[in-house]
């Protein structure tokens, strides 16, 4: 049987590929990165550890110490913890920091594969065992979106194209051809938090992969968590990229925005 690696952050996400793994046949060695991990994944895997995300010589010793030579890098780990002090990383972590020449995603992360490389391990499309979960083109949830909902929709999805292509965010929160908030290191929730409140009601969200989007990590991921949040601030559709945009807990995120009015549609 082969043996796979799950590096997890926060969400379902690390659940839903940790169970696609299991029923594929493969044996699942599940490394939960943050506290709010979810335990979940423990259900499908032979093993599961809690190693922070900062300690990256625990890491690599626990992959290769259960000979793990793959993994996939899924769910939602924020690059404010390096500022924030939540986490402590050692100084094999403390070294890859302070070699980067840059703190964007995309640096930071490519730098975390480059170090699994050189331990024997390999990270591979995180969305190959889930792609089941990225919808095609067309309306997924709630009413069609008005023609100012599309032009918004329209706009958005062009800034979030420029947005990731400087590797900065992925999520923009517009009103009327206007810009309400655009996502950093806050991330989309609080994007849409205050990227709604900005514009009192009516607003559109755009969530899209990046033009150079690596598919080993940061795939765009929405689920009943961003509806939720765009149901408190009055925002009134989303835009996702169509083929390109993990979707979790489907099921109650369309019924949350059918019972809230928001559409939903990829583009």
């Amino acid at each position: 049987m082969e043996k796979l690696g799950i590096l997890a952050g926060a969400g379902k996400l690390p659940v839903e590929c940790a169970r696609a793994a299991k029923q594929l046949g493969y044996e699942v060695y599940a490394v939960g990165l943050l506290a709010d991990s979810d335990p979940a994944i423990a259900h499908f895997a032979t093993d599961y550890q809690f190693i922070s995300v900062a300690q990256l010589e625990a890491i690599l010793n626990y992959l290769k110490g259960n000979q793990i030579q793959n993994v996939t890098l899924i769910g939602k780990v924020t690059k404010e913890l390096l500022f924030n002090g939540a986490v402590q990383p050692d100084m094999r972590m403390l070294q890859l920091i302070m070699s980067l020449p840059d703190r964007n995603d995309d640096t930071i992360m490519m730098a975390f594969v480059r170090e699994l490389a050189r331990a024997g391990i390999q990270t591979f499309d995180q969305t190959k065992l889930i792609r089941k979960l990225m919808p095609p083109r067309g309306n997924i949830a709630g009413r069609e979106p008005t023609e100012q909902e599309r032009r918004d929709m329209e706009f958005g999805f062009r800034i979030a194209k420029e947005l990731g292509r400087l590797d900065i965010g992925q999520t923009v929160v517009v009103k009327n051809l206007a810009v309400m908030a655009l996502e950093a290191i806050e991330g989309t929730d609080a994007c849409i938090e205050r990227g709604g409140k900005l514009a009192c009601g009516g607003a559109v969200v755009a969530k899209v992969s990046k033009p150079q989007q690596d598919n080993r990590f940061d795939v765009p991921t929405v689920g009943y968590r961003t509806i939720e949040q765009m149901a408190q601030v009055g925002a009134t559709a989303l835009a996702i990229e169509a083929g390109k945009t993990l979707l979790v807990e489907r099921e109650q995120m369309i019924a949350l925005a059918d019972a809230n009015g928001i559409s939903i549609f990829a583009m």
